[in-house]
């Protein structure tokens, strides 16, 4: 029974150890969960206003139409797939790979072929055991990515629509609605669904005075847009990243301390059953005498 003691002491001086390392991970994801927040929040406006922008531009100007917002046939789509570096967060990057192997199933179904742009090492390393024709690839973010940073994993979908190789562009990442919930979606990047004037009230046609032209604004607000949506689903994924984690790291201390409280009694039963052994023993030696 002693050795039995001992081994559960053990133990639970492990699980412990355990437990205090998943609460310290669980209060940093916290930490980093509210800039991430507070990093999304402020980059939101700021995409939304773009892309308005544009679809007002473009409503001005009828006689130049944008290559983005071209339909054509789509026979090949550029996918950009955003995840994060690091596990332990979760299902997240499970969630969001069950839910883009089903979309392009179901694009391989319609006979339309993939290109994959990764960002995130969960992604890269996924999509090198599933396969796939990636043409792009970016990792080690970390937790403040910057716009530079996507730059050139955006530049190879855009010069590859330019050139036809592509006739559509999607990323695939997970939105925040809520520290618990963080949901896998699919965004239409090119062609550019043009929604303007959408707002009751708002008038259907504004325009701007231009310098150099109107065509050289939008050009270079048509690349923004894209950049600055692809940057927001990444700085998303990372506040999606921080929650799981912390929801992770939570559940795990709460089942440790399960633990902890299991191996307790039993290490109570045990310690009980060596005591009384012991007491039998004395006593039975005692008889004996």
């Amino acid at each position: 029974m002693a050795g039995g003691s001992k081994e559960i002491r053990t133990q639970i001086a492990s699980v412990k150890n355990t437990q205090k390392i998943t609460k310290a991970m669980e209060m940093v994801a916290a930490s980093k969960m509210r800039k991430a927040q507070a990093r999304m929040t402020a980059t939101r406006p700021y995409v939304e206003k773009v892309k308005r922008v544009i679809e007002h531009v473009s409503k001005a100007h009828h006689e130049y139409k944008h290559p983005y917002t071209l339909e054509r046939p789509v026979k090949r789509i550029g996918l950009i797939v955003v995840s994060s570096d690091r596990g332990l967060c979760g299902g997240l990057n499970t969630n969001l790979f069950r839910r883009t192997l089903k979309k392009v199933q179901a694009w391989q179904q319609d006979n339309v072929e993939i290109d994959l742009a990764i960002i995130g090492k969960k992604a890269q390393t996924f999509f090198r055991h599933y396969g796939g024709n990636v043409v792009a690839t970016k990792v080690d973010l970390g937790d403040t990515p910057h716009i530079g940073d996507l730059v050139g994993t955006v530049k190879v979908m855009l010069d590859r629509f330019e050139q036809g190789q592509i006739d559509a562009v999607f990323v695939a990442s997970n939105q925040f609605e809520s520290a618990m919930t963080q949901v896998p979606t699919f965004q239409q990047l090119i062609p550019l669904q043009n929604n303007a004037a959408r707002d009751a009230g708002e008038p259907a046609y504004w325009d701007y005075l231009y310098e150099p032209d109107a065509k050289e604004a939008l050009d270079t607000l048509m690349v923004r847009y894209i950049e600055s949506t692809v940057y927001g689903a990444v700085v998303e994924n990372v506040a999606c990243e921080q929650s799981a984690r912390m929801v992770a790291m939570k559940s795990a201390s709460d089942n440790a301390g399960k633990m902890i409280k299991e191996l307790q009694l039993a290490y109570n039963k045990a310690r009980q059953a060596a005591i009384t052994q012991e007491l039998s023993e004395i006593v039975a030696g005692a008889s004996a005498v």
